[in-house]
């Protein structure tokens, strides 16, 4: 796909790396004219003659004014990042002198990139689909190790790959289909509707488990919120101050002392993890200020992705435990029941008192011992939230959708999907089928840039940074 829009036909530049001083800059130029642009500035030798994917170090020099000196990288199209002729220039990370050699390109003709504007390069010279070229973001804008990984996979084509097959085959049934049409008068049929049927569930079944994806991805994108409560003095301070390593919270015997919540970020396997500390619940107290501290403790768990619900394991009746997990049940909370100061006590006879065989109701995986003040187990515990967030679905090859844009178009392939298999159940005439089928394929189309439009294109690619 490539748009008639003279813009795609001139040169551009812009600044790759971050603004600022640093120890390099590079400056990359892309279209049919960037060597020839360069080459003007580059007197050591003629660039349009060298091969291509090779370096060469010289001064960059203007009406005889030395720019600075600089290695000049070169990729001739199509084997190129964008698929146009692209050079790349990597001189000393000074700001004035970076804007010097910007400026000098675009005198000679090159005008400054927009946002996004070589990678949208890249889509229209088919050398990243839509999706792909979506991902260069998602890696540009990447803080885990998570994101990272599905960046990298999705950027493989790993995404891409699982609606080709699908785009593919409904393709070959469109084309039987509507060659039906054009023998109506016969009443044949070319495409076998029972293949159809067993696609179109296969595939329901495929874009189903990629729309239901869209959770987690959103959690590995923005972060999980992890509410830490309980009553006063159970060690809800103490235990951020060890998840974190350092004392970010008021720690002290009297309860109460927290009033207000405090949220701090840590990175566990790759995955954002906000902790909120939260006031000490207790039913009833005079202080005015800490019945506010309360309240906000009950709103944030309410809000939280995972509720970590600490008591003090030397104190809490296994009843009063069970109490606790029945309310998170009924409220559908994601919850961990951790045991806090097992340095007081034996851990052993610990254990045995919240012990399901013991005869209580409470859940054992649910259940986890520790000591925030010695460090026991907390490991394990960072452990066990990465696993009540994956619950197991992450490899690998997994493909994990974190673009809302892309949610809301498998939603709709869902539903295209399954108006095609009512249509087979109702045994619908093959042009409506055809209808329904094309519906799919521009949805499909749509996250994949096989069908797309020039303003969306300017949407999304608006979002990446200058330079990218």
């Amino acid at each position: 796909m490539k748009y008639s829009n003279p813009q795609w036909d001139d040169t551009i530049v812009a600044l790759a790396t971050p603004p600022g001083v640093g120890a390099i800059g590079v400056i990359r130029l892309s279209g049919p004219s960037a060597f020839g642009i360069v080459n003007q500035l580059f007197p050591s030798k003629d660039l349009e003659q060298q091969a291509t994917h090779t370096a060469h170090v010289g001064l960059l020099k203007e009406k005889g004014e030395a720019l600075d000196e600089v290695v000049v990288t070169l990729f001739k199209g199509p084997r190129s990042y964008t698929g146009e002729d692209v050079v790349e220039i990597s001189g000393h990370g000074s700001p004035y002198v970076l804007q010097r050699i910007l400026d000098a390109c675009m005198r000679g003709g090159a005008r400054l990139a927009r946002p996004g504007e070589f990678t949208q390069r890249a889509f229209l010279h088919g050398k990243l689909d839509l999706a792909q070229a979506e991902a260069v973001a998602d890696l540009i804008a990447a803080n885990t190790a998570a994101t990272q990984r599905n960046a990298l996979h999705n950027i493989r084509g790993g995404f891409s790959a699982e609606l080709k097959q699908l785009r593919e085959q409904l393709i070959s049934f469109s084309a039987l289909i509507e060659l039906e049409l054009d023998f109506s008068q016969e009443d044949v049929e070319f495409a076998d509707r029972s293949q159809l049927y067993a696609l179109v569930t296969g595939a329901h079944e495929r874009v189903s488990k990629l729309a239901a994806s869209f959770q987690l991805g959103n959690v590995m994108k923005n972060g999980v919120s992890v509410a830490i409560i309980g009553k006063p003095n159970a060690g809800k301070s103490t235990l951020l101050n060890t998840l974190l390593n350092e004392n970010r919270a008021i720690v002290s015997e009297i309860a109460g002392t927290t009033r207000d919540t405090i949220e701090e970020v840590l990175n566990i396997d790759g995955i954002l993890f906000r902790f909120i500390d939260t006031a000490g619940i207790r039913e009833h107290t005079a202080d005015q200020i800490e019945q506010i501290g309360v309240e906000k403790s009950r709103e944030k768990m309410q809000q939280a992705d995972i509720v970590i619900y600490l008591f003090d394991v030397n104190t809490m009746a296994p009843v009063d435990l069970e109490q606790v997990q029945r309310e998170f049940d009924a409220a559908g909370y994601k919850y961990l029941l951790v045991g806090n100061q097992i340095d007081k006590g034996e851990e052993t006879a610990l254990r045995t008192k919240f012990d399901r065989s013991a005869g209580q109701g409470v859940d054992s995986s649910r259940l986890l011992l520790i000591s925030a003040k010695q460090g026991l187990h907390v490991e394990l515990l960072k452990e066990r939230l990465v696993d009540l967030v994956l619950g197991g679905q992450v490899s690998g090859d997994t493909t994990i959708v974190t673009n809302a844009r892309h949610y809301h178009a498998l939603q709709e392939i869902l539903r295209s999907l399954m108006d095609i298999r009512n249509g087979l159940d109702n045994h619908l005439p093959g042009d409506l089928l055809a209808l329904d089928i094309r519906r799919c394929l521009q949805y499909v189309g749509e996250i994949t840039g096989e069908v797309s439009n020039e303003d969306l294109l300017d949407y999304i690619f608006s979002k990446f940074c200058i330079g990218k």
